[in-house]
């Protein structure tokens, strides 16, 4: 999947969230965030903290890998 928006990871996460079966409340709890943060990550704003967000999609197994456009011609 290409990330081209902060709407592409909030769908990424959203998904793996609920492939687990879990609420958006367990999910913060087991990412160390509040429930503000995790709502508003699954929710696309855009001036969340970058560690705190890849510190999510680690714990949700969601792997994210970046190219230079020119590789992927």
């Amino acid at each position: 999947m290409i990330i081209n928006s902060i709407s592409d990871i909030s769908e990424a996460v959203k998904k793996r969230r609920k492939s687990l079966g879990i609420t958006q409340s367990e999910c913060a709890v087991m990412c160390n965030v509040g429930n503000r943060f995790f709502s508003e990550l699954e929710n696309g704003k855009e001036t969340l903290h970058i560690g705190k967000v890849i510190n999510c999609l680690q714990i949700l197994g969601i792997n994210i890998s970046l190219t230079n456009r020119e590789d992927n011609e």
